[in-house]
C-alpha cells in the first residue's frame, strides 16, 4: 500500500494552477474516517483551529470565526475528494487562500523548527474530519 504522502504526491503533486484537479479522490489512508473524531477535531481550538475562520452547526462553540465559508451543508457542496484536497492543501484550489495546508510538508514557508516536515494533521486524522463534513448536509 502506498504510503499517504504518496497518494497525496500523486494527487495533487503535478497540478498546474491553470488545470489544477479540485479533488483527492482517495482516502489517505484506504479507509473511510470517523465522523465523531472528525467532529471533535474541527471543534477543538489546539488542534484543527477550524473555527477560527469557519462557523458551523456548534452551538456549544463561541466565536466562531467568519473569514471562512460557513461548514453548514459542506457535505452537499463538496465530494469527499474535493474536501480532503482543500484539507490537505487548499492552495491548489486556491493559490491565495488564507487556509493552512493541513497535510502538505514541502514548500512551506514560516514554519516553526518543531513543526518542519510533519503535517498539522495526521492522514487518519483527515479522513476523520472529511467523515465529519460529509455529515455536514445542510
Amino acid at each position: 500500500m502506498r504510503s499517504a504522502l504518496a497518494a497525496i504526491v500523486a494527487a495533487v503533486g503535478t497540478l498546474g494552477v491553470a488545470h489544477a484537479q479540485d479533488a483527492i479522490p482517495q482516502s489517505l489512508t484506504g479507509a473511510k474516517g470517523d465522523p465523531a473524531r472528525g467532529r471533535a477535531i474541527v471543534a477543538n481550538r489546539q488542534v484543527g483551529l477550524c473555527l477560527l475562520c469557519h462557523s458551523g452547526p456548534f452551538p456549544d462553540e463561541r466565536f466562531q470565526g467568519n473569514l471562512a465559508p460557513d461548514l453548514r451543508g459542506a457535505g452537499s457542496r463538496w465530494s469527499e475528494g474535493q474536501l480532503r484536497l482543500r484539507i490537505v492543501d487548499s492552495s491548489r484550489i486556491n493559490p491565495a487562500s488564507i487556509m493552512p495546508a493541513y497535510h502538505r510538508t514541502e514548500g512551506l514557508v514560516r514554519v516553526a523548527p518543531t513543526w518542519r516536515g510533519k503535517p498539522v494533521l495526521t492522514a487518519e486524522q483527515i479522513e476523520d474530519v472529511v467523515a465529519f463534513l460529509m455529515t455536514l448536509k445542510d
